[in-house]
C-alpha cells in the first residue's frame, strides 16, 4: 500500500512539472503587461554570464532539463520566476537585463545576479555581481528607455509601470555570504543578529524609499535591515512600482552546504541537522519583512505589497517530502563531498539521474520540481502561511 501511495505522489509531482514545462499561455494578453525581477542566484537567469565571478552557472550540467540549456540559471531547469511568468500568462521567459534588447523592456526584465545581496559588500568573496542598489539603478535606466518608448509621456509610462508585477527576492546572501562567514566578513562580530536584520531592512527599504535613515551601531541589527528594505522599496515606488512581492528568505540553515559544514559534531546524526542559529536569524529578518509590507500598504494606499513566505514553504516541503514526491531532502543532486554540499556542482559533472526526487539541485539551490511548487504556492495559495495578505494571482488582478 505504501508503494502505491508513493507512486501516486511521484506521478502527481511529474504531472505538476509537465503541466508547466511548456505551458505558455494561449491568451492574447498576459495578466499583467510586464514582470520585473530583482534577486540573487535563486532567480538569476544569465546576468552573471559575462562578468568575472565564481557565481556563474552557464555550464553543464546546469540547465540539463531546460530547453535553452545552460543559460545561467542555477538549477537543472526553470527557476521560480520562470514558472511564475508562465502562470501569469507570458508567452516566453523574462529576459536577463544583461542580454536584453530594447524591444524586450515593455514586457519586463530580470535584474537578478548570483551572489548579490542587499548590502554592497555581500558576495564579494565570489567576485563581481550586481547588488541590490545596482539592480535598482538598472531598473531606473530601463524606466528612462521605457519613457522614451512612450514618446516622453511620463504619465503613460507611470500608468503602464503601475500595472506590472515586481518580484523582490533578496537577503539570502547577506547571511550566507556575509554575516555567517566570519573569516571574511566582520559583520557578525560587529552586530547582533537583530541589528544585522535591521541594517538589511534599512537598505532594502531605501531602494523600495528615497529617505535614508542613518542608524548607529547601538541600533539593533534586525531593525537596521528592516529600514534598508524600506528605503529600497520606496525607491521602486518612486520609479513606478505599485504591485510588489517581497520574498522571504528560506531555511538557509537546512541547505546541503550548511548541512555539510555544520560541524563534524553532527555527523553522528547523518549530517542532516539544520543550523538553527542561521534559521533563527533569518526568522528575525522575515518577521521584519511582514512589518514592512504592513507599513507600506498603509503608507502607499495606491500600491499593493505582499509577502511570500518561502521559509515556511521550505519547511513544508521538508516535513511532507513524501507527499511532494521527494526521496532526498538533505543532499544536492549535483555536488561534491558530504551531502553533495561541500563543493557545488562542477563543470560536466554527472548529476543524479532522477532530478524529480531531489529537493536540492546543488549545494544551495532547489531543483526545478521544487521551484514549480514554490511558484504555485506564491501564485495561487489561499493560506496566510504561504502568502500575505494575498497571492500573486490576486496581486495581478488588484
Amino acid at each position: 500500500m505504501q508503494d502505491i501511495t508513493k507512486l501516486m505522489f511521484l506521478l502527481t509531482a511529474a504531472l505538476l512539472v509537465a503541466a508547466t514545462s511548456t505551458a505558455w499561455s494561449t491568451d492574447p494578453q498576459p495578466q499583467v503587461p510586464c514582470f520585473f525581477i530583482f534577486g540573487d542566484s535563486l532567480v538569476d537567469n544569465g546576468n552573471n554570464n559575462n562578468i568575472l565571478s565564481l557565481a556563474r552557472a552557464n555550464y553543464r550540467p546546469y540547465g540539463i532539463d531546460f530547453p535553452e540549456g545552460s543559460s545561467g540559471r542555477f538549477t537543472n531547469g526553470r527557476t521560480m520566476v520562470d514558472v511564475l511568468a508562465q502562470l501569469l500568462g507570458f508567452r516566453s521567459f523574462v529576459p536577463p537585463y544583461a542580454a536584453a534588447q530594447r524591444s524586450d523592456i515593455l514586457r519586463g526584465l530580470n535584474f537578478a545576479s548570483g551572489a548579490a545581496g542587499i548590502r554592497a559588500e555581500t558576495g564579494n568573496n565570489l567576485g563581481d555581481h550586481y547588488h541590490l542598489e545596482v539592480q535598482v539603478n538598472h531598473f531606473r535606466d530601463t524606466v528612462r528607455m521605457m519613457t522614451r518608448t512612450f514618446r516622453g509621456n511620463t504619465t503613460r509610462a507611470e500608468e503602464y509601470l503601475g500595472k506590472c508585477i515586481y518580484f523582490m527576492g533578496m537577503g539570502s546572501n547577506d547571511y550566507l555570504n556575509n554575516y555567517f562567514m566570519p573569516t571574511i566578513y566582520p559583520s557578525s562580530r560587529q552586530y547582533s543578529t537583530r541589528t544585522w536584520s535591521a541594517l538589511l531592512l534599512e537598505d532594502y527599504s531605501r531602494q523600495l524609499t528615497v529617505t535614508y535613515i542613518i542608524l548607529n551601531s547601538s541600533t539593533t541589527l534586525g531593525f537596521m535591515f528592516l529600514v534598508m528594505i524600506y528605503i529600497n522599496c520606496q525607491e521602486l515606488y518612486d520609479l513606478g512600482a505599485r504591485k510588489v512581492a517581497l520574498i522571504g528568505v528560506g531555511q538557509i540553515g537546512c541547505i546541503p552546504y550548511e548541512l555539510a559544514r555544520y560541524d563534524s559534531r553532527n555527523s553522528k546524526r547523518g549530517g542532516s541537522v539544520c543550523n538553527e542559529d542561521i534559521n533563527k536569524a533569518i526568522s528575525i529578518f522575515n518577521a521584519g519583512l511582514v512589518r514592512t509590507v504592513n507599513r507600506f500598504n498603509t503608507q502607499f494606499p495606491d500600491a499593493k505589497f505582499i509577502y511570500i513566505n518561502t521559509f515556511d514553504s521550505s519547511k513544508d516541503l521538508v516535513a511532507n517530502a513524501a507527499t511532494y514526491g521527494f526521496d532526498v531532502i538533505d543532499k544536492g543532486c549535483c555536488g561534491v563531498g558530504r551531502n553533495n554540499g561541500q563543493i557545488t556542482c562542477l563543470p560536466f559533472q554527472t548529476p543524479c539521474a532522477d532530478r524529480t526526487g531531489y529537493l536540492f539541485w546543488d549545494a544551495f539551490h532547489p531543483t526545478e520540481v521544487a521551484n514549480v511548487i514554490y511558484a504555485r504556492k506564491a501564485y495561487n495559495s489561499s493560506s496566510s502561511t504561504d502568502v500575505y495578505p494575498m497571492n500573486i494571482r490576486q496581486l495581478a488582478m488588484a
